[in-house]
């Protein structure tokens, strides 16, 4: 998740942004603990971030080394 945000220089902040704009409320501080590892995600909050950052969900739990969608 981090490599694909800071490919597109979102910050933390932007992508939280991003993501509740699809109506999954997710805070800064959330982004910052799941990079971190810290924090489990959701399977409906690992789509909206996924769609925020224009990754497949696969990608993001590192199933394929495809970035893209």
């Amino acid at each position: 998740m981090r490599q694909a945000r800071t490919r597109q220089r979102c910050t933390q902040s932007d992508l939280a942004a991003r993501v509740q704009v699809s109506g999954v409320i997710i805070e800064r501080d959330c982004i910052s603990r799941i990079e971190n590892g810290l924090r489990m995600v959701q399977d409906f909050e690992l789509r909206a971030i996924a769609g925020a950052l224009g990754v497949t969900t696969d990608w993001l739990v590192g199933e394929t080394e495809e970035e893209e969608k």
